[in-house]
């Protein structure tokens, strides 16, 4: 079953490139580039083409599809309806042919195969070269290719094929997502020093609920981890501001500007007047985990990975050091 999904998507992109020029797949490669950059010559740097030859190559696809598939606004293109459509489809076949071309290098040699791996922002610091360090002891061939975001971002990029493997936190909502646990963290509340309960043992979040909030974005794990338990406290958090990073929210909340929930850290890069009271509750923590899709099979690089990871003798006690974040 999961090979006929990348026959039927191959074959797709076979039939679209019979409206195409000979090179589909780079015609292909090279819309995309324009689409992501919005411009002909920072495309064209980036494919170390000339400008001149990138437009031709445009204007030949434009035509042998019958659809201008760009709207020129002084010196940006915008996609047109055809152009969007165009995007979708080509970024999903240029997915597919690059996994099949992956899993076709790993059936000659697994161990020269790429992992391609997702995760937190957060775990960069840490957690994924700890991981990654102790697997290449064992297959010190095996590549990684390294892509940091939201969590929801991330669970997204695994499902559409573009990733292998996420280690994300919370467990996502979205079906079709295989999740292995590996870690718990204990959630604080996040204080400057000055606080009234910076000097407590441990805090009930319904306590903080007229405090302002820093948080992060939409689509963040801690955002929705924040909702849940203010959410189960009672209250909706009167956010100030967001951000796609934690070390950014401690400096906020360092520098007095409000309170935070986050992850107990000891992070050597963690401001000074910063103080993590532990939350009150049973349920006080975030669960980390390991995401594959649970309909496509992984690559023979990503399978060994996977295997290693959730296979680790003691993974919690190792990967749960006070220093990580």
């Amino acid at each position: 079953m999961h090979e006929s999904v990348t026959v039927h998507a191959v074959k797709a992109y076979n039939q679209l490139g019979a409206l195409m020029p000979a090179s589909t797949s780079d015609a292909l490669h090279e819309f995309i580039a324009i689409a992501e950059h919005g411009q002909v010559s920072a495309a064209a740097d980036e494919l170390r083409v000339s400008q001149p030859t990138l437009s031709r190559r445009l204007r030949r696809l434009e035509a042998s599809l019958g659809a201008a598939l760009f709207d020129r606004r002084g010196h940006r293109l915008e996609l047109t309806a055809a152009g969007r459509i165009l995007l979708d489809h080509a970024r999903r076949a240029s997915a597919e042919l690059d996994t099949a071309r992956r899993r076709i290098a790993d059936l000659a040699n697994p161990a020269l195969g790429t992992v391609r791996l997702g995760f937190l922002h957060s775990f960069g610091s840490w957690l994924v070269p700890r991981l990654i360090r102790e697997f290449r002891a064992t297959e010190p061939r095996v590549a990684f290719t390294l892509a940091q975001d939201a969590a929801s971002t991330i669970t997204d990029r695994v499902l559409d094929g573009t990733l292998d493997l996420g280690i994300v936190s919370p467990r996502p909502h979205a079906t079709g997502v295989a999740w292995t646990q590996l870690i718990e963290q204990q959630l604080a509340l996040a204080v400057p020093d000055e606080h009234p309960l910076a000097a407590r043992q441990a805090v009930d979040l319904a306590e903080v609920a007229a405090e302002p909030f820093i948080t992060m974005h939409q689509g963040y794990g801690m955002r929705r981890i924040l909702e849940e338990h203010c959410a189960t406290a009672g209250f909706r958090p009167r956010i100030t501001f967001e951000t796609s990073e934690l070390l950014t929210i401690a400096g906020m909340v360092a520098a007095g500007l409000g309170v935070a929930l986050m992850p107990i850290e000891q992070h050597p890069l963690l401001p000074e007047g910063l103080v993590q009271v532990p939350l009150a509750g049973a349920r006080a923590t975030r669960d980390v985990g390991l995401v594959r899709s649970a309909a496509a099979p992984l690559p023979p690089a990503a399978r060994a990975f996977h295997e290693f990871v959730i296979a680790r003798p003691g993974q919690t006690e190792k990967l749960s050091s006070p220093r990580g974040w």
